[in-house]
C-alpha cells in the first residue's frame, strides 16, 4: 500500500475538541513535526478531517 507524509503546517489552537484528538491520533503534536503513514481509508478520513490543518505528501 502507499504511503504518505502528513506534516502539521497549523496550530490546533482554538480548534474544537475533535480536530485536536485527530491531530493526536495521527501522530502530530506541533507544527512542523512530520509522521509518516500508510495510505489507507481510516487514515485518510482523518486526514481529509483535518486538512486545513495540516499538508500531505506522497512518500
Amino acid at each position: 500500500m502507499a504511503k504518505i507524509k502528513v506534516t502539521q503546517v497549523r496550530s490546533d489552537i482554538k480548534r474544537p475538541q475533535t480536530q485536536k484528538r485527530t491531530l493526536a491520533s495521527l501522530g502530530l503534536k506541533g507544527i512542523g513535526q512530520v509522521v509518516e503513514h500508510e495510505a489507507t481509508p481510516n487514515i485518510l478520513g482523518m486526514v481529509n478531517k483535518v486538512k486545513h490543518l495540516v499538508s500531505v505528501q506522497e512518500a
